[in-house]
């Protein structure tokens, strides 16, 4: 069995690719090189079984062709492509290019659809990223509290209600998946610079109160909560929520106190270590229905 492997950013590559291998599959694996991390080319010294080929992030032609000489007939998206990617140097072949100048708008799914279109055209089928890390989607529930840490406070559930509803309002026009909320007010929303780096604004953005020495005595909540969630139809073969260390060494940075994502719909990485840094943090992570409350209770 051989599967193809078109690897973004981060540590998502990784792991499917170690899960793949642990259910038999040999992988080629479409390294970008805009994105992908070099240590890929380690794997692969390593394991006959797994073959590397590098291409830039314009050359769709080349994708296919590597996936046609590999015999590769499904295949896997996994972790991130900048979406501002689109706006930079990098030249599109001729098959991307008049895909690029079809498109109604060039959001992520839009884009990743008519990538997926064009790849099932070639007989290559892409597959659901989760289907290989069902066990690493977040279950319902208080999760740092399942680990001896605490919930939600009740102004942060009043946090995560409000922010629900601004985050799958946002989501529903695929413009990005994050919102930060204090005192029941949006104070960062996610568009091209992910999740970390929206994290990262609205703890500026709220360190800047202190600067501008707004009073300590504001009966105004300044603890950031952090709300997550999929897109109200997710396509699970591309552009999955995620939540790794990053995202809580950021909050921890940013003063954000608490985390809801979406149950069944968010992967998280090195799950173990991620609720015990939170924990230590004394940051609550709760994973929510989209049909609850939006409290995960």
């Amino acid at each position: 069995m051989k599967l193809g492997l078109i690897a973004g950013n981060g540590r998502f590559p990784f792991l499917l690719l170690d899960a793949a291998r642990a259910q038999g599959f040999a992988v080629t694996v479409a390294a970008i090189r805009e994105e992908t991390d070099p240590e890929i080319n380690d794997r692969a010294a390593y394991d006959d079984k797994i073959t590397v080929h590098w291409l830039s992030l314009g050359e769709l032609s080349r994708l296919i062709e590597i996936f046609h000489k590999e015999e590769v007939e499904s295949a896997v998206m996994a972790g991130q492509v900048k979406h501002k990617q689109i706006f930079s140097s990098i030249r599109p072949d001729w098959r991307l290019a008049k895909l690029l100048l079809n498109l109604r708008t060039r959001n992520t799914d839009m884009l990743l659809g008519a990538v997926a279109k064009v790849l099932s055209d070639e007989g290559i089928e892409l597959m659901s990223s989760t289907q290989f890390l069902e066990p690493l989607l977040a279950q319902k529930g208080g999760l740092t509290e399942a680990m001896g840490g605490r919930g939600p406070t009740e102004d942060e559930r009043k946090n995560i209600e409000y922010g629900l509803g601004v985050a799958r309002a946002v989501a529903g026009f695929d413009i990005g998946q994050t919102v930060v909320v204090a005192a029941q007010a949006c104070v960062a929303v996610e568009a091209m610079e992910g999740t970390d780096a929206t994290i990262e604004r609205a703890g500026l953005l709220m360190k800047s109160l202190e600067e501008d020495g707004a009073s300590p005595a504001s009966t105004l909540e300044r603890k950031l909560t952090v709300v997550k969630v999929a897109k109200p139809n997710q396509d699970m073969r591309f552009d999955v929520p995620v939540i790794g260390i990053k995202t809580i060494e950021t909050m921890i940075a940013a003063g954000a106190s608490c985390l809801s994502v979406e149950a069944g719909r968010t992967l998280l990485f090195d799950r173990e270590t991620l609720l015990r840094r939170a924990e230590k943090a004394g940051i609550a992570i709760v994973a929510a229905e989209r049909q609850g409350s939006g409290t995960g209770d």
